[in-house]
């Protein structure tokens, strides 16, 4: 028995499948195989069995990849024990973003890190909020920096820890400075879905509004970008209105140049508040890391 085999054996678990863990890992399915096969007889019991929900434990593999997964969770703890001992921080920091927080709070935090710890390399990628919870559930990136619509719970899965950045948000439909909506003290989205709307974001048109398009109609999408800037600029020209998180107009020029006007959206679907916070997996190596970096934002 071995490290390596145990690794093998929990990306199974969490797979539920020899294939995908194969991917995962950058091996042969035929190595995986092969080293579950060589550790199931030196244990003596078959631990694991394929049926039509995957690859999954036996009542025996059960009691005895409990035992593994505490082994390779100590291990990870004795490696941080080792580095914090030696107050060294290295490696490589993947960051998945949403363009809020990338907008905001992220270069203040990344240019204080990067002083005191110009050794790590720290990569970022801007991206929709699904497509980032899904990066690090994928362990494609070690940090993602999310909204959360509802609870954590419902949201995340069991392995994955949210560090709040103790940041709510509301949602806002922002509307040229000589519109007749700019002088309104909030606004129901029910009532001014017949306006000419340009939609920022990839995901978040069709996340939020499905329920609200079944029940009131579609809105009137004039045109949808990624660019927040071709957005903003479009409403400011007069092309239409559009809905922005609190968080993306803080500091905004348009809005502080009176180019546009912000209005505080109420009523379905969007009246909750946003939680603004990063997500990383509790089982990964770069976790400490990962935590010392989060240290760096002020909000």
């Amino acid at each position: 028995m071995n490290f390596e085999q145990l690794e093998y054996l929990k990306e199974i678990v969490e797979t539920k499948s020899m294939s995908i863990a194969a991917k995962n890992l950058h091996v042969t399915q035929s190595a995986i195989s092969q080293s579950i096969s060589l550790l199931e007889k030196e244990f003596g019991v078959l631990l694991f069995k394929r049926s039509r929900n995957g690859t999954i434990p036996t009542n025996e593999g059960k009691v005895i990849i409990a035992k593994v997964l505490e082994v390779l969770k100590k291990t990870d703890e004795l490696k941080e024990e080792i580095q914090s001992l030696t107050s060294s921080y290295n490696g490589e920091l993947k960051i998945a973003t949403v363009p809020s927080i990338f907008m905001t709070y992220l270069p203040k935090a990344l240019s204080k890190f990067n002083k005191d710890f110009p050794q790590i390399k720290v990569t970022i990628i801007e991206m929709d909020n699904r497509d980032v919870i899904e990066e690090v559930h994928q362990d494609r990136a070690d940090l993602g920096l999310i909204a959360l619509f509802s609870s954590v719970e419902q949201k995340l899965a069991e392995h994955i820890a949210f560090h709040s950045l103790h940041s709510n948000g509301t949602f806002n439909v922002i509307v040229p400075k000589d519109s007749a909506l700019a002088f309104s003290k909030e606004l129901e989205l029910k009532e001014i879905k017949e306006y000419p709307f340009v939609i920022y974001g990839k995901n978040f048109y069709k996340s939020l509004m499905e329920d609200f398009e079944k029940k009131y109609g579609p809105l009137n999408v004039i045109f949808k970008s990624t660019n927040s800037e071709v957005i903003k600029k479009a409403v400011s020209e007069g092309v239409g209105i559009s809905l922005f998180s609190s968080l993306m107009l803080i500091d905004d020029p348009y809005l502080e140049g009176g180019r546009i006007v912000s209005i505080p959206l109420t009523g379905y679907p969007l009246n909750f508040n946003l939680s603004f916070g990063g997500i990383y997996s509790k089982i990964r190596s770069q976790s400490r890391l990962i935590r010392k970096f989060l240290e760096y934002f002020e909000v």
